[in-house]
Formats: C-alpha cells, structure tokens, sequence
C-alpha cells in the first residue's frame, strides 16, 4: 500500500460525509461500466452555497478517498466554487495518486456536476449552460491519462 498517501489512506479508512441524504435538493450519479465504480453524490444547497454534502461510493480505495476529499473541499462553499473543483485539486489535496488511479478523481468531479446539475433541473432551471456538458461516462475524459494501457479505459 506504499503508493498510496498517508491522506488517502485517511480518507479511504475514515471516509468523510458517507451516506445517504434524505432531503438532498441536488443528486448526481456516475459511473463507470469498465472500472465497476458508482459515485452519488447528495448536496442540500442554500441561498446557492453547499450547506451539507453525502456521498455513497462502490468502488476501489481511491474512488472512496477522492469522493471523500471532494466532500471535504465542496462544503461551505457556493455553487460556482463548487463546479471550479477540479479532479487535479482533489488529488493535490491527498497529496496525489498513483497514475493508473487518477481517473478516479474525475469521477467525483463529475458527481459534483451531475448533483449540481440535478439541483438546477429541479429548479427548471436547464443546468447545461452553468454546469457543462456531462460526459456520460467519466473516461471519456482522460484520454490524457498515464496509465500506459495498465487500464481499460479507451485511449
């Protein structure tokens, strides 16, 4: 487990925020079919900032400590702080991963984006313009990834 940082394997053993949310105003899932890792993420947002964030993740160490960390760095915060997050600031805060393991973090990135993006729907508000196009699958994101083919992701 040495590649692994000290942060993640905090996160990974003591996971921040886990759990279901019951009056979530914003829910995003994603996942990846290839990998075998589901990410929801719960927010309860108010006057446009994050007051409570919950996430259940079924995935591998790395999907937990970066849904975790993304938790930790999205409270308290207002909706556009919360889309600028970014899969590179999630893995700076666990003081890195290993490459074949980054694609992980785009995975909580997503699943913030995916929750915001449920919040503004529900609002019938379109969320497309504030959040982006959602990717319907997290790799199709990296294909700057490092993992060398160590990984089945589409390069």
């Amino acid at each position: 487990m040495g590649m692994y940082s000290a942060k993640v394997m905090d996160h990974f053993a003591n996971p921040r925020n886990v759990g279901e949310m019951a009056d979530a105003n914003g829910v995003g899932e994603v996942g990846n079919a290839k990998c075998g890792d589901i990410m929801r993420m719960y927010l309860k947002i108010e006057n446009n900032t994050i007051v409570d964030v919950r996430f259940m993740t079924f995935g591998c160490g790395a999907a937990i400590a970066t849904s975790s960390m993304a938790t930790e760095l999205i409270k308290g915060k207002s909706l556009d702080d919360a889309l600028k997050l970014t899969n590179k600031a999630v893995v700076e805060a666990l003081d890195g991963l290993p490459p074949v393991k980054v694609h992980c973090s785009v995975l909580a990135e997503q699943a913030i984006k995916a929750a915001i993006a449920d919040y503004y729907t529900r609002l019938g508000i379109d969320p497309e313009p504030i959040v982006g196009k959602l990717a319907d699958d997290a790799h199709d994101h990296h294909h700057d990834c490092s993992c060398e083919g160590g990984c089945d992701c589409e390069h």
